[in-house]
């Protein structure tokens, strides 16, 4: 078991009194995932704003909101499948808004480090961009993958992950007056997100040669001769009585 299956039994454990009670309000899973949508806006509105003022502490409350809705973004899969209510418009509608809630919460500290005027400002609006653009192409190829019927989970910097540096590190800026622990959340998702997605193309790569040697090899075999084995001269060499019936069986392929 990795950390991230053990983490999501801490966690399923934690929010299945909360599932069964949506389960008995009748809240479906698609309402969950909105909410959890809403929620990031809410948290692009408050980085908006501490962007217009420069102030640390909205950017606090931001990550602490973007926490607060990445839970909703993980109980809208277990409510689907606990009440099964699981179904392709919802995986569809939670995927798309998983995208839309990403972009805008990085839009938002983008626009922060941008109105900061400074050169650090400037170079970190770079790096946040560059986090959306891995941020996007991960999902991007994980989507197109599994599209042509391949699993492709692999990466260090999946949105799991994405959603707690963004958080922790919004709340440690907040908390520690420090704009240097939200710079180095979005340094490290620029990265990682970017090598994950560059990861996860080479893992197709891979596994898309392998299945074309394996069909190569099984339409060999399926095409070999039936008399192939008799015309062999090993085989004919290692069984000398059975001489006389190789050159019978190359005789009768001969014949039209």
């Amino acid at each position: 078991m990795n950390y991230r299956d053990f983490l999501q039994k801490v966690i399923y454990v934690i929010i299945n009194p909360i599932i069964k009670a949506m389960i008995r309000l009748h809240i479906t899973p698609n309402i969950v995932t909105f909410i959890g949508f809403i929620g990031n806006i809410v948290a692009a509105g408050f980085f908006i704003e501490a962007a217009l003022t420069q102030s640390l502490e909205l950017l606090g409350w931001g990550g602490l909101i973007i926490l607060a809705a990445g839970l909703f973004d993980m109980m809208d899969g277990r409510l689907a499948r606990m009440s099964g209510k699981s179904s392709l418009f919802g995986a569809l509608w939670d995927s798309t808004l998983d995208r839309y809630s990403e972009l805008i919460s990085l839009f938002g500290i983008c626009l922060y480090f941008l109105r900061m005027q400074d050169e650090m400002g400037f170079w970190m609006g770079i790096v946040t961009f560059a986090a959306m653009i891995g941020s996007v192409m991960v999902s991007y190829v994980r989507a197109r993958a599994e599209g042509l019927d391949i699993e492709c989970k692999v990466g260090l910097m999946q949105r799991p992950e994405r959603v707690v540096v963004t958080a922790v590190t919004a709340m440690l800026t907040g908390c520690m007056a420090d704009i240097w622990w939200l710079a180095g959340g979005m340094i490290l998702i620029a990265v990682l997100a970017n090598i994950t997605a560059f990861w996860r193309i080479a893992h197709c790569y891979i596994v898309m040669n392998k299945k074309r040697q394996n069909d190569k090899f099984v339409s060999h075999r399926s095409l070999r001769p039936a008399h192939s084995m008799a015309e062999d001269p090993q085989i004919c060499t290692l069984f000398p009585a059975m001489a006389h019936l190789c050159r019978d069986i190359r005789l009768h392929a001969l014949l039209p």
